[in-house]
């Protein structure tokens, strides 16, 4: 059984959970997030694309409802003993015909459970049959937040993982940079920096890594077409290095042929950005005064709302498709106050549409006791390569 974690912090988080379970005056959670179920159990699958749920009891009773071809995941990547399998048919509607008798068994009538409405493990269709079933059997009260305000402070093994990630990171932006030049193929540079990851023992990330190059290096998303870079170019690639599913993210405007003083001036920016975001970054002060950092800077070189993003980073972690964002972000106002043993991405890029330009240069911090640490070892030395 690979569990990337010892069995005595994985009890610990669960612990943790049914304490505040307790609290809330709470009988149990109904898990739909996979980040959840991983964070808690060591569960890996990407089988939450159907129907799959894992109840939690305040009593620390463990069972996993999903499909057959989970049964063996989730024995050979977790700790779960407790395993139901639904079975396919043209009429199936697991959470009436299978969760509501398991949470009957576990006692649960009349009773209140949390629910992880937010999560992309329960479609809207799913979560209206889950709504229908348990109708008049128990209250429900939405608990989306509950594991992931649990997971944004990382512990010393999950930090190992995240420094472990940003390793895996810089060894594919030292890919990207050998490889850009005038002529080169996007698909030869993202195979090697997915490789790059790979070779690490590295894992896919939570989202496609991001490249463009002429417009679409204004995208800051990942669109299926390649190109091959052009005489005079800009080269955006926004990617993660991903070890056991912990994320660590860069991203860099690298300049390909001839020297643009306009593209050098938005990196610039763009790293000064980014450098008063990470003093920013301070154990009491708030999410929302990163991203006031970053307006600062950008008002005093006098770009205004057009140029900026409207948040300019956010927390990460062990996140699974179909994005490896997670909970919180940098924008204004954000009241979260930071804490030791969080981890973000700040990326805070600077455009002009006119000239079809962007420059970012962003990376992944730890927050410290006395405010934050790189995790990359990468220059942020605006690149050009002839």
């Amino acid at each position: 059984m690979p569990l990337h974690f010892s069995r005595e912090e994985l009890a610990e988080r669960r612990r943790l959970v049914t304490e505040k379970l307790a609290a809330r005056g709470l009988d149990g959670l109904l898990m739909f997030r996979q980040e959840s179920m991983y964070y808690l159990t060591g569960y890996d699958t990407f089988g939450y694309v159907f129907f799959q749920c894992l109840y939690l009891g305040a009593d620390g009773r463990l069972v996993l409802l999903t499909r057959s071809p989970d049964l063996r995941q989730a024995r050979y990547t977790s700790m779960i003993d407790d395993i139901r399998i639904w079975v396919d048919l043209p009429d199936a509607d697991p959470a009436r015909n299978d969760l509501l008798p398991i949470l009957d068994e576990m006692g649960c009538r009349g009773g209140r459970l949390g629910v992880e409405w937010d999560a992309y493990g329960l479609t809207a269709r799913n979560g209206q049959r889950l709504a229908a079933a348990l109708d008049g059997f128990c209250a429900l009260d939405d608990a989306s937040e509950l594991v992931t305000y649990l997971r944004v402070v990382k512990s010393p093994a999950e930090i190992a993982c995240v420094r472990k990630a940003g390793e895996l990171a810089d060894a594919a932006l030292a890919e990207a940079v050998r490889l850009a030049q005038p002529g080169a193929f996007e698909g030869d540079i993202l195979a090697a920096m997915q490789g790059a990851v790979f070779r690490g023992d590295g894992d896919y990330p939570g989202n496609e890594f991001i490249i463009g190059s002429g417009p679409s290096g204004m995208l800051g998303r990942y669109q299926s077409g390649r190109r091959h870079l052009g005489k005079d170019d800009m080269l955006a690639i926004e990617f993660a290095g991903v070890f056991r599913h912990y994320h660590s993210c860069l991203w860099r405007t690298i300049k390909v042929g001839e020297e643009n003083h306009r593209h050098r001036h938005l990196y610039d920016v763009s790293l000064e950005c980014l450098l008063a975001c990470e003093e920013a970054v301070r154990p009491g002060e708030t999410v929302g005064s990163v991203f006031e950092a970053y307006d600062r800077t950008l008002q005093r070189h006098g770009f205004g709302a057009d140029s900026r993003f409207n948040a300019c980073g956010y927390s990460l972690g062990t996140t699974f498709s179909p994005n490896w964002m997670d909970w919180p972000m940098f924008y204004r106002g954000n009241p979260v106050i930071l804490e030791p043993g969080m981890v973000f991405f700040i990326s805070p890029g600077v455009r002009d549409d006119d000239a079809v330009l962007l420059g970012e240069a962003g990376e992944t911090v730890l927050v410290t006791d006395t405010g934050c640490e790189r995790l990359s070892s990468a220059s942020l030395d605006y690149v050009r390569k002839p």
